[in-house]
């Protein structure tokens, strides 16, 4: 198993569709369908590597998304998602603050 290269409050950047976002959650490897793969990951990425959950910046959804399509992001301010208040607390240095989970 690879270590995951990007941690819950860090802003990314999709090396491909171009778009910023926020880690929500991270998978060690891929945990979708078998049918989303198919018909979603068109460049084939590795399901044995970390997949992310990312809150996409300025629109109301969420992705997910294979490392190697990920790259640090400009976190010079935050992203604008109706759920960020959800998952977390606060955004200072760059970096979403996780919210205290109550089992």
């Amino acid at each position: 198993m690879n270590q995951a290269a990007f941690s819950i409050g860090q802003i990314i950047h999709h090396r491909l569709f171009g778009y910023r976002g926020v880690v929500v959650d991270v998978d060690p490897d891929f945990q979708g369908t078998e049918e989303w793969y198919e018909s979603m990951a068109h460049s084939r990425p590795p399901r044995d590597e970390p997949w992310y959950h990312v809150l996409v910046d300025g629109q109301p959804v969420q992705t997910y998304v294979a490392q190697r399509n990920l790259e640090l992001g400009d976190a010079s301010a935050p992203i604008e998602h109706p759920h960020t208040e959800a998952y977390f607390s606060g955004f200072e240095n760059g970096s979403y603050r996780a919210r205290a989970q109550v089992n």
